[in-house]
């Protein structure tokens, strides 16, 4: 006779993976905001220029904002941050820990 699956278990441990993953994208974000230089803007203004990002239509501008972006990843593109807080990989780490040196 096979052993009853305890539903209950799996059901908390991927809540708790979800939970994880949640909490690792929001500081991942707050990482970008703060590698691009923009956690010296106003909290106000921050808020919409990023209204204004997720609501823009123009693909153009969608497009060049893309490849800036992906400039910036690559280490390539002008970044806003000085020196000392920009990380000399060009990525967030994806574990949400320090980036390596």
């Amino acid at each position: 006779m096979r052993k009853p699956r305890d539903y209950d278990s799996e059901l908390k441990a991927l809540a708790d993976k979800a939970r994880q993953i949640k909490e690792r994208r929001l500081r991942q974000l707050g990482e970008l905001v703060a590698a691009t230089g923009a956690d010296a803007l106003d909290a106000d203004l921050l808020a919409g220029a990023l209204l204004q990002a997720a609501t823009m239509k123009d693909a153009a501008m969608k497009e060049g904002w893309r490849k800036a972006g992906a400039a910036f990843f690559q280490g390539k593109g002008v970044q806003s941050a000085p020196a000392p807080q920009r990380q000399s990989g060009g990525t967030l780490p994806l574990d949400g820990g320090a980036a390596s040196a």
